[in-house]
């Protein structure tokens, strides 16, 4: 029986994510006195994670998918400098795309030590490691934005609600302070992924990173 609820294709949520983006960015760089920008803006992160855990799973060529994303890490690391703290090159925090561009990197980690078996707890381990030396590298969202992917990965062959909750749940467990706890929200619209990947827009959701980011920077020195 076809579940008619679910209205929302890959495409769909990753433009949802990105709308968030913009509030997030815009609330804070502009007018951070507005919190309810910066709780829109906790929608992203999570529905992000979710598009890059199915964009691995399905995906015909993982390592091409590893060096997109991070050749647009690299691109996106001097606008998000420049936004953050106002020069090119900074070192102390990485972008969200180097971020998913480990978590990438993680997964073909642990698929190959695994061997398409379901559970390798050696795979595991090497996952744990990923996740915790995400903190070292200063990675943006580190921990959590690695778990939260690991989760929906590992429980890949499990219902969607099944996979869904149990990311909320290490999320939670990650990232319940403050603001961040808004990241709940963020999952609600992964109920309702009819399956598809959806149609255009490829190259979009890479180039919007860096480019919005780039154009904020740019406002920031006109105003």
């Amino acid at each position: 029986m076809k579940k008619t609820w679910r209205l929302l294709d890959g495409t769909l949520l990753k433009l949802l994510a990105m709308v968030s983006m913009v509030f997030d960015h815009v609330g804070d760089n502009f007018i951070p006195d507005q919190e309810w920008m910066r709780i829109i803006g906790r929608i992203a992160m999570p529905l992000f994670a979710f598009a890059v855990a199915e964009g691995y799973i399905h995906t015909h060529d993982r390592k091409k998918y590893l060096l997109r994303m991070l050749l647009m890490g690299m691109i996106s690391e001097i606008p998000f400098d420049l936004v953050l703290f106002g020069k090119p090159l900074e070192f102390t925090h990485q972008n969200i795309m180097l971020t998913f561009t480990y978590a990438i990197l993680g997964l073909m980690c642990y698929d190959r030590i695994s061997r398409d078996r379901d559970f390798s707890i050696p795979g595991i381990l090497v996952l744990l490691l990923f996740v915790i030396s995400s903190l070292l590298l200063c990675l943006d969202y580190n921990m959590v934005a690695l778990a939260v992917i690991f989760t929906f990965y590992l429980l890949r062959k499990k219902p969607l609600w099944f996979r869904t909750i149990a990311a909320m749940l290490v999320y939670y467990v990650f990232r319940n302070v403050g603001v961040y706890r808004f990241g709940l929200l963020g999952f609600l619209p992964v109920f309702l992924y009819n399956g598809q990947r959806g149609k255009g827009f490829k190259w979009l959701f890479y180039l919007f990173y860096p480019g919005h980011l780039l154009l904020i920077y740019l406002l920031m020195k006109i105003l």
